[in-house]
């Protein structure tokens, strides 16, 4: 029996992500939860692991039950499924990538302005307390100028099906560098292979300009590593700091730096035109709350006070470009449009193209 005062929220997939919506969302005590799920055993599963929770094989069935739909499913069927729920009037969290292409992207942001309802995105990590720490150091100043952001997203295993590397992991980093510049990428350049299989690339390599503030960054993504790695590094003119995910010190700030000698203060020919600093390091405590639970509770919170998301569908739009883009950049030139920054360009292997 759902409470009169509850929310009722829809989780369509039962997979990796989806059976960790079911998770949060079940433990809110203010919240009535649906699993939908066409493959009769995961749909099982959900239901002895969480007795709580009502289950469906269509979406269909239950959409004029629910107040909003989480959709956690192969990112091939995110527009289809949350264009049914938002037509339908539901408020609608997809999880990342928002869709497979701009296109549809746009089509969820205007269906969910004509019918009046919330379309979020599933950015996680900018629900993330060490994040957030990262972009105060960066904002304050204490870091200086950003020269340049590195990040590692590495393992073995998880390969998907129906795409590559980039669509499944670089999401996460996309979203987190244009989350702590506050821009969104002007040029991208994209090195990708195949190391297993036949269709999709493994590793891959993206290196991202942004105009604004004059920063490059660097993100590393593999499913053909040995190692789990999750990392942020940020490197300033006067400090440095490494976000590690999987680390107990999730932040750590390094007084460190290289300072450049002025040309007529050189002695002899072989004299280092630089010095360096070396200093402390600190590692500032961060409360941690999971940032999915955070992400929920947020989602909620806009659905009962109207308040607009902090990661709505722009923004999944904005990350969706950069990664339609990447697919173009292979040595030939395309022009896919930014609702921010028209002329952004994507620079491939022997080429450019432009966003």
């Amino acid at each position: 029996m759902i409470a009169p005062d509850s929310l009722h929220i829809a989780v369509v997939g039962y997979g990796y992500w989806g059976s960790k919506h079911v998770r949060v969302l079940s433990s809110k005590p203010e919240v009535a939860v649906t699993v939908v799920e066409t493959n009769e055993l995961l749909l099982a599963e959900a239901r002895a692991t969480y007795p709580s929770v009502h289950g469906a094989t269509s979406l269909v069935q239950v959409l004029s039950e629910v107040d909003a739909v989480v959709v956690a499913t192969p990112p091939a069927s995110h527009a289809a499924i949350a264009l049914e729920a938002l037509r339908a009037g539901k408020h609608v969290l997809v999880e990342k990538p928002l869709a497979t292409s701009s296109h549809e992207a746009e089509l969820l942001i205007r269906t969910a302005a004509t019918n009046h309802v919330h379309l979020m995105v599933g950015h996680t990590f900018e629900y993330n307390a060490a994040v957030w720490k990262l972009k105060q150091l960066i904002d304050s100043g204490e870091l200086g100028d950003v020269h340049y952001l590195h990040t590692a997203r590495l393992g073995l295993g998880r390969y998907q099906s129906d795409c590559n590397v980039i669509w499944d992991l670089a999401p996460h980093d996309i979203s987190i560098i244009s989350y702590l510049l506050d821009e969104t990428p002007h040029t991208v350049g994209v090195w990708a292979q195949r190391y297993i299989g036949q269709d999709h690339a493994d590793v891959a390599y993206l290196r991202m300009d942004f105009s604004e503030t004059n920063t490059q960054a660097f993100v590393h993504v593999s499913w053909l590593d040995p190692r789990r790695v999750r990392q942020v590094t940020v490197v300033g003119e006067r400090k440095m700091a490494v976000y590690d995910d999987t680390s107990d010190e999730r932040i750590r700030v390094y007084d460190v730096g290289v300072d450049v000698f002025p040309a007529n203060r050189l002695n002899g020919p072989h004299a280092m035109p630089v010095s360096y600093r070396t200093g402390d390091i600190v590692s500032p405590y961060i409360p941690f709350t999971e940032p999915l639970s955070v992400q929920a509770g947020h989602f909620i919170e806009c659905i009962r006070t109207g308040s607009r998301p902090n990661t709505p569908g722009e923004r999944g739009l904005d990350v969706v470009r950069v990664l339609e883009a990447t697919d173009r950049a292979d040595g030939h030139h395309a022009v896919v449009g930014s609702p921010r920054q028209a002329g952004v360009h994507v620079a491939g292997l022997g080429g450019e193209v432009a966003v």
